[in-house]
């Protein structure tokens, strides 16, 4: 995926999880962070941030934040860059159909595929943290992520073929671990989702100010 109109600003402070400001060309302007996450470690007054510019002249914020640097590394933190890089992932994958939001259970799941007679459920999540090379997930207590492990184990118990994919959105790291520190629940419902057959994608990134896609695929087999 790509972004259009994007622009380098200096992130001042988070105003809450929807807003923050950022000094644009020396003027403080307040804009739209794509992300609800803690983001503690990337948005730090003084860090150099990406910005896109939205087309719609009626909103409030004139732009949104979709990246951060962490001294040279840039990561994006565009919560809706997942799903789009995986959707364009899926489409090299060989499937005949491929359904972006199916509801299954009480759950949407990101995607429904199918490739002949086999059907395939796929929930994709971001991950923006990291320490020491190695990426955790997720940065904040998500019941929703929690809920969705459970949809994918049962649907997995009925003979779908159900995964969990990790983008990563910073270079160099090849692995997602779950964040115990942050919700031990999350780990708790990963493990058993894979005791139950669900597969665990890790989709490396090499995040760019205007693009981000795919550049490497490898299952968890641990």
């Amino acid at each position: 995926m790509r972004y259009e109109n994007i622009c380098p600003a200096v992130f001042v402070r988070r105003n809450n999880r929807f807003t923050a400001q950022v000094l644009l060309k020396q003027e403080e302007i307040t804009v739209h962070v794509k992300n609800t996450g803690r983001l503690g470690e990337l948005l730090l007054p003084g860090a150099q941030v990406i910005l896109t510019k939205s087309g719609n002249p009626n909103r409030k914020t004139a732009y949104d934040l979709v990246g951060a640097y962490r001294g040279e590394k840039l990561y994006n933190i565009d919560s809706q860059a997942p799903n789009a890089v995986v959707y364009e992932w899926l489409q090299t994958r060989g499937f005949d159909e491929i359904r972006p939001e199916t509801t299954y259970g009480a759950s949407r799941i990101d995607f429904w595929m199918r490739r002949g007679s086999e059907t395939y459920l796929l929930e994709v999540k971001g991950c923006t943290l990291e320490e020491g090379g190695v990426g955790y997930f997720p940065d904040a207590p998500t019941e929703r992520g929690v809920r969705h492990l459970g949809e994918l184990a049962r649907a997995a118990g009925e003979g779908i073929h159900a995964g969990l994919a990790f983008v990563i959105c910073m270079k160099g790291v090849e692995q997602v671990l779950p964040n115990d520190r942050t919700q031990p629940a999350f780990g708790q419902a990963l493990a058993r989702a894979k005791q139950a057959g669900v597969a665990v994608w890790f989709l490396q990134t090499d995040p760019k100010p205007d693009a981000l896609f795919v550049t490497g695929a490898e299952q968890d087999n641990s």
